[in-house]
C-alpha cells in the first residue's frame, strides 16, 4: 500500500477526511451537574420534644423544603417561614411574624390577590399516625447568594413554624391556622 494510501485509510478510521486533512473537534461532555447540599435542622414541639426534621434544599429559583416529622394530629396543618430564627420559647412567638416585604407589607395567603407574603406556604398533612413526609417548593425566598427574595439564613436567621389547624391561605392575618405547635431554626 502507498504511504499516502495507508495515511488516508489510518486517518478515515479516525474519523478524519483524508482530503484537507481537516478534522472535526471533538466537544467535550458537559460535566453532570451537582446537587446543592440540603441544610437538615430538627423540629421542636413543645417542652423542646423533636418531632422530626427539616430539610432546606437551595435551588436556582428558591427552595426545596422537606418536612418529616411525628406526633402531630392528624389532618391538614399549616407551615409558614417565620422572620426570626429562634425557637427556644414556648409557644415559638420568639420566631416572630412570617417573613414579608421590609418596606411594603404583603397580605397573607397564597389565594389572595394581594398576596402572597414571603412566608406562606401549602398545608401538609398528618396520616392517621400523625406522621408528615412531604415536599414543597418556595420561589417566594433563598438560602445565601444573592437575589431579589429574602435569605432564610440572613443575620438573624428564621424559622419553619408548623401550626395547629390548617391555613385557608386568603383570611388574615394567618389563615386560621392557630397556634404554633412546631418550630425549626434555619441559620446560615
Amino acid at each position: 500500500m502507498k504511504p499516502a494510501l495507508a495515511v488516508a485509510a489510518a486517518l478515515s478510521a479516525l474519523g478524519i477526511a483524508a482530503l484537507g486533512m481537516s478534522a472535526t473537534a471533538q466537544t467535550p461532555a458537559a460535566p453532570a451537574p451537582v446537587a446543592p447540599k440540603a441544610v437538615t435542622t430538627p423540629i421542636l414541639g413543645a417542652g423542646g420534644k423533636q418531632l422530626g426534621t427539616l430539610s432546606l434544599t437551595p435551588a436556582p429559583t428558591g427552595v426545596l423544603i422537606q418536612v418529616s416529622a411525628t406526633g402531630l394530629t392528624p389532618g391538614w396543618h399549616a407551615m409558614h417561614f417565620h422572620a426570626v430564627g429562634d425557637c427556644s420559647d414556648e409557644g415559638f412567638k420568639k420566631s416572630g411574624a412570617h417573613i414579608n416585604h421590609a418596606t411594603t407589607k404583603s397580605p397573607h395567603g397564597l389565594l389572595n390577590p394581594q398576596g402572597p407574603d414571603f412566608g406562606d406556604l401549602p398545608n401538609i398533612y398528618a396520616q392517621a399516625d400523625g406522621s408528615v413526609n412531604a415536599q414543597a417548593f418556595s420561589s417566594l425566598v433563598r438560602m445565601g447568594g444573592s437575589g431579589t427574595q429574602p435569605d432564610l439564613t440572613d443575620a438573624d436567621g428564621s424559622a419553619l413554624v408548623i401550626h395547629a389547624n390548617a391555613d385557608d391561605h386568603i383570611s388574615q392575618p394567618i389563615g386560621g391556622a392557630g397556634d404554633r405547635i412546631g418550630c425549626a431554626v434555619i441559620k446560615g
